[in-house]
């Protein structure tokens, strides 16, 4: 796979960082090193134009008027639905719910088709890897509908146990939800395999791809899963939006969540009907904007293309590996030999809140905490870890940047 990687032609980032204004600021005098795309990547142009020119020229609620500006609106609004479908290879746009993100689209399965199908000792099988926005949903059905929780473990590289996983797939199992990639190891999961095994089982399964669609093509009816979740601001795209993609067989049989505007067909004292898919889903004004924006970022990343920016990432992670363990002192938290683009690590008499503060004044951006991954954190008895996360827009003299940094941190510090 690594040499098919090398055979594509390279990314121009030098010239792709000249999409991302932000990429040009100094912070305390010194120029920008932006490696925490894994909590939320930086906007190209592209994205700020989109939504710049909704607001500019067709601004008007969705589905609803018949005036030319709420025409204009909901016609950019559902084309946007229809690159996320292509983005993704779902079938139809009716597997397309806009939410705020990964976290309400797991809530959302949580509390509609959760509650509405668990009972007393059936098992949800999760992993240790997990974010917290894929273990508190799952915790919060259990105690509603007295399902039980069940954790595969990892090992000390931060791979997923897979036999464990298997053992765990039992009668009483009604779902498996599981990561595409770790965001606080970067650990990629086999799903298509995990999603094979519990389909033959007859148990529903749910993807947590936030971590995934930044750096690799996803096509979810390759991998078999039911739902899918993602985050626009993962994406290089808007905050507050993002993606649930559920299989329609299984939407249609759900719910809705919540109740209001556009999710209903009629209302009466007597009684509401709701709507079609996907639209029970969506109660209220969604964010329209959010939503454009989230195509212009498809149609960005489709333009430089997945598989050049898989290659170039993968270059990243490789170089900033090998710098990284050169730094005296550091330890990399997480070595799966399958792994996306980012490094976390710890540094010997460190502790990674005051080499966060180091780095940020010498203009280095990089994640310090628990990544939202408190298990992970007391798997590897650790308090918190450092996780530089990169993106195409990324360099190697970056890299060189954040490993000279290190080296002067551990000497002031350590």
């Amino acid at each position: 796979m690594a040499a098919e990687l090398q055979a594509l032609a390279p990314l121009d980032v030098a010239r792709i960082r000249e999409d991302f204004p932000i990429l040009a600021r100094a912070i305390r005098g010194k120029p920008l090193v932006y490696l925490d795309s894994g909590a939320s990547a930086q906007r190209p142009k592209a994205v700020i134009d989109a939504m710049s020119g909704y607001y500019e020229r067709h601004h008007a609620n969705v589905h609803r008027g018949v005036h030319t500006l709420s025409q204009e609106a909901t016609d950019l609004f559902e084309g946007a639905r229809e690159k996320v479908r292509r983005f993704l290879n779902a079938a139809s746009t009716r597997e397309i719910v806009f939410v705020r993100g990964t976290t309400e689209a797991i809530n959302l399965v949580a509390q509609s088709w959760g509650r509405s199908r668990l009972k007393p000792g059936d098992e949800i099988v999760i992993t240790w890897l997990e974010h917290h926005a894929n273990i508190v949903p799952w915790q919060m059905a259990c105690e509603q509908t007295g399902a039980v929780l069940k954790i595969v473990p990892i090992d000390r590289r931060g791979v997923v146990d897979h036999e464990a996983y298997l053992s765990m797939l039992g009668p009483r199992t009604k779902l498996a939800a599981f990561s595409h990639v770790s965001n606080a190891l970067g650990t990629v999961l086999p799903v298509r395999e995990m999603v094979a095994a519990a389909r033959e089982r007859g148990i529903v399964t749910l993807i947590d791809g936030a971590q995934a669609v930044p750096h690799q093509a996803v096509d979810v009816r390759e991998i078999g899963c039911d739902f899918y979740a993602f985050s626009g601001h993962k994406l290089f795209g808007p905050t507050g939006i993002g993606v649930l993609y559920g299989r329609e067989a299984v939407l249609a049989a759900m719910p809705p969540w919540q109740g209001g505007g556009d999710m209903i067909l009629t209302v009466s004292f007597s009684g509401t009907t709701y709507n079609e898919l996907p639209y029970r889903f969506e109660a209220g004004t969604p964010d329209i904007a959010g939503a454009i924006g989230l195509g212009a970022a498809i149609d960005y990343v489709d333009s430089l293309g997945l598989e050049r920016i898989a290659a170039w990432e993968h270059e990243l992670l490789d170089y900033a590996t090998r710098r990284l363990s050169a730094v005296p002192g550091l330890e990399i938290v997480g070595t799966a030999p399958d792994k996306a683009s980012l490094v976390s690590f710890t540094i010997e008499g460190v502790h990674p809140h005051d080499l966060g503060t180091i780095l940020d004044a010498e203009g280095i951006a990089i994640r310090t905490g628990h990544h939202c991954a408190m298990p992970v954190m007391e798997f590897f008895d650790l308090p918190a870890t450092a996780r530089a996360s990169f993106a195409f827009y990324n360099t190697r003299e970056e890299i060189d940047v954040l490993a000279a940094a290190l080296v002067r941190a551990r000497e002031m510090l350590g």
